[in-house]
Formats: C-alpha cells, sequence, structure tokens
C-alpha cells in the first residue's frame, strides 16, 4: 500500500506540479508548506475553489488545456480543470491523490448551458485525498461569488468527510451522483474527452476539444441579470 501511495504523490503529464505555475500557486496558498497535511490540503482546497473561476464558456479541453499548470495561467476552467488542479497541487505537499469522474444531476446551471448540455445531467469530475489513513473526496468546484449569483449555498470541505453532495437550497437539497465512473491516477484523457463528445457533444466547440465559447455563465444568473 505505501508503494501505491507513493506513486499517487508523483508528477505526471497532466498533474505537472514541478511547473513554475503550479509551485507559485501553491506558495500563494498556503501559510506554511510544512504544515500538517490536513491543513495544507484545506487551504489548497479554498485556493483552487475560489482562486480559480468556475468557467463552463471557452474551455480549453486539449491535452494542454487540461494541464495543471494552464489552469493557474487561465486562472478559470470547470470541474475537469480544477479537480485537476487541485489533485497535483496536494502531490506537491506528498498528499496522495487521485481523480473521480461520474454523471451528476447539476443545479448550478443557466437556462443556456443546460441546453447545451442535453439537459441538467453532467460529466463530473472531483478529486480524492488520502489523509489520516483513509482517502477523502474532494470537490474544490463552484467558487463562493458564483454560488452567491445562483442561491446556492458553498461546499466545504473540513479534511476528515467527503465534499461532494454541492447543497442548492435552503430545503436540504444537494447534487445527486448518479454514475460514478471510477478513480484514476492521472487525468484519462481519452477517456474524458470521448465521454465529453458521447454525452454533451453540443458542448463542445468544432475542433471537438474545447467548449463553446460567447458569454460567462455568471453573467446568466438570475441574480446578474
Amino acid at each position: 500500500m505505501t508503494a501505491d501511495l507513493n506513486q499517487l504523490t508523483r508528477p505526471t503529464a497532466f498533474l505537472d506540479y514541478e511547473s513554475d505555475e503550479v509551485q507559485n500557486f501553491i506558495d500563494h496558498a498556503v501559510k506554511d508548506r510544512s504544515a500538517d497535511k490536513t491543513t495544507n490540503a484545506i487551504e489548497l482546497y479554498y485556493a483552487v475553489r475560489d482562486g480559480i473561476f468556475y468557467e463552463v464558456y471557452g474551455a480549453d479541453l486539449s491535452p494542454d488545456g487540461l494541464k495543471a499548470s494552464h489552469t493557474v495561467r487561465t486562472t478559470s476552467g470547470f470541474c475537469l480543470h480544477k479537480s485537476a488542479l487541485y489533485a497535483a497541487a496536494v502531490r506537491a505537499l506528498d498528499i496522495p491523490s487521485r481523480l473521480v469522474y461520474g454523471d451528476v444531476r447539476n443545479h448550478l446551471a443557466s437556462p443556456r448551458l443546460i441546453d447545451h448540455i442535453g439537459g441538467d445531467v453532467f460529466f463530473h469530475g472531483l478529486a480524492q485525498v488520502y489523509l489520516n489513513g483513509k482517502w477523502v473526496k474532494a470537490t474544490p468546484v463552484f467558487n463562493k461569488m458564483l454560488c452567491k449569483l445562483y442561491g446556492m449555498e458553498t461546499l466545504e470541505f473540513d479534511g476528515t468527510s467527503d465534499s461532494l453532495y454541492h447543497p442548492y437550497n435552503d430545503g436540504g437539497g444537494s447534487m445527486e451522483f448518479l454514475v460514478d465512473h471510477g478513480a484514476f491516477d492521472d487525468v484519462p484523457y481519452d477517456f474524458v474527452i470521448a465521454t465529453m463528445r458521447a454525452k454533451h457533444s453540443k458542448f463542445l466547440d468544432n475542433s471537438g476539444t474545447g467548449t463553446v465559447s460567447g458569454g460567462r455563465l455568471a453573467d446568466e444568473s438570475v441574480l446578474a441579470q
């Protein structure tokens, strides 16, 4: 098990935490790199959640576009980008991580986005970190400002329990997980892009390696109008 965990702290083609961009991001995100792993995992969670803006339009889904370093440079992306950055950043601090993918019913969406997606069921990415002897799911995706615009609570992370079911109203409702596609040591690019093309072809641009451009999800919220 130790050998397996060591493998899950190494950089990869997508989780390129040895890059200057990711290293600088970590320096700004954590107070002390030598702090305990749970503290650093929590600090990085909020740095990714709120420091990288959640944007679905004009997102780069090429191999380079899904690298952690690219997400830092652009300071925006959606779940696929932000989860990869988080998985990379924690690995840099010797915290094992994996990427998890599933199909979810997403309640943070505008009518335009739902039309592009083809409904309210989205292909979704999140991360999984190994802390205090167990795997914990972390979803540093919907930033605080966007949640406020859509009238939703933010999804928190305490390093001990899964940050998974995003609340979407005061009545206790939350994002629904419909299908679990499993955990991966790195971004499974062929699987990700094939799934996006199969499930959300209208959401992709003409090249098939990016999302439709034009507009901002924040501007499409009821509160922004």
